[in-house]
């Protein structure tokens, strides 16, 4: 079900829900909406998010199983490249978010995916096996 949107609508909807994820963090850190603070933390996920997934292609042969890889190899990158950008060593703090990154956005990911879904089966008209007279 989660797989069903087109390439363009899945990589949309996996870049809105890595930008919520950002903004809730933003938000829940009290740094303010600003242009730095998304430049610092958007960046790094949404760069290793996409790369992941071209690496496995997960926008071109979807599959559950390339959707977890690209989850499991671009999350932490991003927290190691963010880590690495910002001069952070990687101790507790750094493993506690990325704990935090891989549950916020992997349930995001598939929430905004399953959304996405259920309102473009909504749209499109349904087929009937049998034509009334």
């Amino acid at each position: 079900m989660l797989l069903r949107l087109t390439p363009r609508a899945a990589a949309a909807s996996d870049a809105a829900a890595i930008l919520v994820f950002v903004t809730i963090g933003l938000l829940s850190h009290e740094h303010g909406l600003h242009a730095t603070g998304y430049a610092r933390d958007a960046i790094p996920f949404l760069g290793c998010w996409f790369a992941a997934a071209l690496g496995f292609r997960l926008y071109s042969r979807p599959s559950f199983a390339r959707l977890a890889a690209t989850w499991a190899v671009g999350v932490p990158a991003a927290v190691l490249v963010r880590a690495l950008v910002l001069g952070r060593s990687l101790g507790r703090k750094e493993a506690a978010f990325l704990i935090v990154s891989l549950v916020t956005v992997g349930v995001l990911v598939t929430a905004f995916r399953l959304v996405l879904t259920l309102l473009s089966s909504r749209a499109r008209p349904a087929r009937s096996g049998s034509r009334r007279s």
